[in-house]
């Protein structure tokens, strides 16, 4: 009777430790100061009569998704006390403490009898020695076809970041960028795409004219680009799925640096006509464009604020590129000075501004600068305040931001003559890496997360 009630017992207390949160469960707190990573250690997720070998791709994965944001260090497997590691199982958190280890990822890959593959996995906080709740649950199952493996791999690190970080995740993603290959003066551009990690690289578009600029739909569904098919610049809609390239108005000047609404339902874009550039905003569906601007100077790359009220762009009507904000309807706005304007000046700090985006979190501006013969990729509060430079090269332009706003990815050249590569940094401009692309690339753009 008393092996029996120790046996109950301890099954009571393995099913609470999977349903009984904790008040000072593990927490990534992420900050712009100093920071130490946060020790996680991430087994080859188990198999049961699996390819062992598509178990460890994903557990590996997992792992690069996690240890790329520069918040997460990854435990070396030769540490690893504990062998028999087992989904249903509590760890025995001693021999994980004994490492270091702050967070334990446990999980398990089957193939099913329907020839789709199953990943299911846990999260514990060693310290508090108990499973953390993911989505209200004890852990997390995903199906799907074999083919689609990576997808399944970054939503196991997406979940695991959101769940450690509070943030919205972002490494189920996809990057558009323009892929260059030939002679500097006779460059072949490409419309490409990848995963957020490099993988699964192709090309959208044959190379036969010059592309430039691609920026994601809403939708993620789309892309709109600037193309020189016909001689000049002119502003295109694709679409990812059917392959469809539509020339999106018939403007008489030139189009350029187009970018979707919020809502994805019109283009922002800027017409160049005698001499003079102005933004406009195209409606998608009755193919109505209306002028946004009316101003002598060079109003260009347009961006539109998360709630689709105020527009961010470039305007040399000051005397030299800088950052201006305006009401996304037109109509005068207070500015951070006191006066109204129909738009209002952000920057004033030395040198030139210009490619400027919205955070998808609302509060910052990033942006390229050029000071001197040096390039900057920063960001600047909507009310001017707060500019920080987080990046300096010989030529760093192009910013665009990941959905959560955590991330902004850019292209490189080191120095001259040297092709231009992809990059990232977070906010805090610690963490800053090189994106391995087949060939030269430019002009990135991130797109929401997938469906």
């Amino acid at each position: 009777m008393k092996r029996i009630l120790m046996a109950l017992l301890s099954a009571f207390l393995l099913a609470t430790s999977f349903a009984l949160p904790s008040a000072a469960q593990l927490q990534v707190r992420v900050t712009d100061g100093n920071f130490t990573p946060t020790p996680l250690a991430i087994p080859d997720f188990q198999i049961s009569g699996a390819d062992a070998a598509m178990a460890k791709q994903i557990s590996d994965v997992v792992r690069a998704d996690l240890a790329s944001t520069g918040l997460f260090e990854m435990q070396n497997p030769a540490s690893f006390i504990q062998k028999d590691l087992s989904l249903d199982v509590q760890p025995r958190f001693a021999d994980w403490k004994i490492i270091k280890t702050d967070g334990l990822v446990v999980g398990a890959y089957e193939e099913l009898p329907d020839g789709k593959i199953a990943v299911s996995f846990r999260l514990w906080d060693v310290y508090a020695g108990e499973v953390m709740r993911i989505n209200g649950q004890p852990g997390r199952r995903l199906t799907t076809t074999p083919d689609n493996w990576r997808r399944i791999s970054h939503k196991i690190a997406d979940s695991i970041y959101q769940r450690l970080t509070g943030e919205d995740p972002y490494f189920d993603t996809r990057i558009v960028y323009i892929a260059e290959t030939g002679p500097k003066l006779a460059r072949v551009k490409r419309l490409a795409i990848m995963d957020s990690d490099g993988a699964n690289q192709q090309y959208l578009t044959p190379g036969r004219n010059t592309v430039l600029t691609p920026r994601f739909s809403p939708s993620a569904q789309e892309i709109t680009y600037m193309s020189y098919e016909g001689g000049k610049p002119r502003v295109y809609l694709f679409n990812i799925e059917t392959g469809r390239q539509e020339l999106l108005g018939n403007f008489p000047g030139m189009t350029f640096a187009p970018r979707f609404s919020r809502d994805g339902q019109s283009v922002l874009m800027t017409q160049a006509e005698r001499g003079n550039s102005d933004i406009y905003i195209m409606n998608l569906r009755t193919r109505e464009s209306r002028r946004l601007t009316d101003h002598p100077a060079i109003d260009t790359s347009p961006s539109m604020s998360p709630d689709g009220n105020s527009i961010v762009f470039t305007s040399d009507r000051g005397g030299s590129p800088q950052l201006y904000i305006m009401n996304a309807d037109g109509s005068p706005r207070t500015c951070p000075s006191g006066g109204r304007d129909s738009a209002c000046r952000i920057t004033f700090g030395k040198g030139s501004y210009s490619t400027p985006v919205w955070s998808p979190r609302g509060d910052l501006v990033a942006f390229t600068k050029q000071s001197g013969s040096r390039f900057y990729i920063g960001v600047i509060g909507i009310d001017g305040k707060g500019e920080r430079l987080l990046t300096e090269a010989y030529l760093d332009e192009g910013p665009d931001w990941s959905p959560n706003g955590r991330v902004i990815v850019y292209f490189r050249e080191s120095r001259p003559g040297a092709g231009p590569q992809l990059w990232s940094v977070d906010l805090s401009g610690r963490n800053e890496q090189r994106l391995q692309t087949q060939t030269d690339a430019s002009d990135p753009a991130w797109s929401p997360l997938l469906q």
